[in-house]
């Protein structure tokens, strides 16, 4: 039988494509990244994404057959070594406090295994609030499912019922594998609910009526004041704990509370937890846990010091400072002061034009008194004075001490509500009394050398949340 020419042709072009094809496929295939990849972004350097994602610059540098690491350019993709069996684009993001290893999970879809594969997590407790995170590109969609707190006494059951949805989709969202699984104070994603506005942006690991939990600075540090805020729409009661003191809140507008706690300038640098107890609106009680990272401040070491004996002697030194502790320990709901504090010297602000410095002493500074060892710090900021020299009130607020001490000298305490304080000390005179309300640059006292001193000079401290922190930083910048 005779075959058409064009047809013959036809089917040889058709077998030919075939048989091309599939060896198309493969190469295809195997230009594909053989594990999860990163791509690059503006400004990325190799050593920047080695650390980043806890590898070497060598091991890129393998992985990718890269010969030249100047050759970097943005939008190249970079095989990630060490997480063999991991596909897709990986990202870095920082942990909020508010969420944990559960609550990632549930929130970005992950699994447990595959999200502590990826940062190398062993416990839990290592995603401290700031830490760097590596997650799939993929699983950053934000949730629209809705979270609900798992009361006390109350079942996954009876929570399905009450929120009228199937348990189980409430167990498929939450990726567990029985009711008894849930455990009272779980944070649970409910499926099949309107989600409020601002709730899916907010902290995982907290139930929907808590809008966001903020740190500033991220990473507190020694001698700083750290500001803790919590927004809610709904009126919550909140109490906590941070380095072993007690956090107060106090409401502002939009539903935001705000405590300001003073980091020690002597805190050991490392992770350390900050406990809340929410009361919900509801009345159902609810608490999380989370490490933050303490940083270190490089303060100096000042030339030791030679005063007074009785003014170093523990018999002296540890009631006198009880009662000063004792003073600075309440916190007052009102607050009197708003914005930056004031220098309380018109002579130093002077001083500083004339000579560039303001200070003979600055907060922080190591001490040593006497020939002891440097075990102490400087715990306020020495204002450059000379005797009879004006001291006024830094911000407004109600004096609650003016008095003579032995170590201070004669001193005088500010209250200016919210657990902070400021404190003028060493004066030759004292022109306040207790109870007195001051506004900011009220005259309050003169410049003296009464209590532990060299010389003249005004010690200003200022107290956040029973703790010493440094006044310059309250020169310059408003709290909260």
């Amino acid at each position: 039988m005779k075959i058409n020419r064009t047809l013959y042709r036809l089917l040889v072009l058709l077998i030919l494509v075939g048989a091309v094809l599939p060896a198309g496929r493969a190469a295809a295939q195997q230009d594909q990244p053989s594990g999860p990849v990163y791509i690059v972004q503006e400004g990325d350097t190799l050593w920047e994404i080695a650390a980043r994602f806890r590898v070497t610059v060598d091991e890129l540098l393998q992985a990718n057959q890269i010969s030249d690491a100047n050759q970097l350019a943005v939008g190249n993709q970079l095989i990630i070594p060490g997480l063999e069996g991991v596909q897709g684009v990986l990202t870095t993001q920082q942990l909020g406090y508010g969420d944990n290893l559960r609550s990632l999970t549930r929130r970005l879809k992950v699994s447990p295994e595959i999200l502590s594969r990826l940062n190398r997590v062993i416990s839990p407790s290592e995603l401290y609030a700031g830490s760097t995170l590596i997650l799939p590109e993929a699983t950053r969609a934000i949730s629209t499912t809705q979270r609900l707190l798992l009361a006390p006494g109350q079942s996954l059951l009876e929570l399905a019922a009450l929120q009228g949805v199937n348990p189980w989709s409430v167990l498929g969202e939450n990726n567990i594998h029985s009711g008894w699984e849930a455990l009272p104070g779980d944070v649970l994603q409910v499926a099949g609910r309107q989600v409020i506005e601002g709730e899916a942006e907010s902290p995982g690991g907290m139930p929907g009526v808590i809008r966001q939990v903020t740190l500033k600075p991220g990473t507190p540090r020694q001698g700083k004041v750290a500001v803790i805020g919590v927004q809610s729409p709904g009126e919550v009661d909140l109490k906590g704990q941070f380095l072993e003191h007690e956090l107060y809140f106090f409401p502002g507008a939009n539903g935001e509370y705000t405590a300001l706690q003073g980091v020690h300038a002597l805190t050991e640098p490392g992770l350390y937890p900050l406990d809340l107890q929410i009361t919900l609106p509801d009345g159902t009680p609810f608490s999380f846990t989370q490490y933050l990272r303490v940083g270190a401040v490089d303060y100096p070491y000042d030339e030791p010091l030679t005063v007074n004996p009785t003014t170093i002697d523990p018999a002296v030194t540890k009631p006198e400072d009880a009662q000063w502790a004792a003073l600075t320990s309440p916190a007052t709901p009102e607050r009197f002061w708003n914005g930056v504090f004031a220098i309380p010297s018109p002579f130093s602000a002077q001083f500083c034009l004339d000579t560039g410095e303001c200070w003979s002493s600055r907060y922080g500074n190591r001490r040593s008194y006497n020939g002891s060892p440097y075990n102490s710090f400087h715990t306020g900021l020495d204002v450059v004075g000379q005797e009879g020299t004006e001291i006024f009130a830094a911000a407004p607020g109600v004096v609650v001490f003016a008095g003579p001490l032995t170590v201070r000298g004669n001193a005088t305490i500010i209250d200016h509500g919210w657990g902070v304080y400021s404190a003028y000390m060493h004066q030759s005179e004292i022109l306040v009394e207790q109870g007195d309300r001051v506004e900011a640059g009220d005259l309050i006292g003169r410049v003296g050398a009464t209590g532990r001193v060299e010389g003249p000079h005004l010690h200003w401290e200022v107290w956040a949340g029973g703790v010493q922190v440094d006044p310059l930083d309250w020169l310059s910048e408003e709290f909260p």
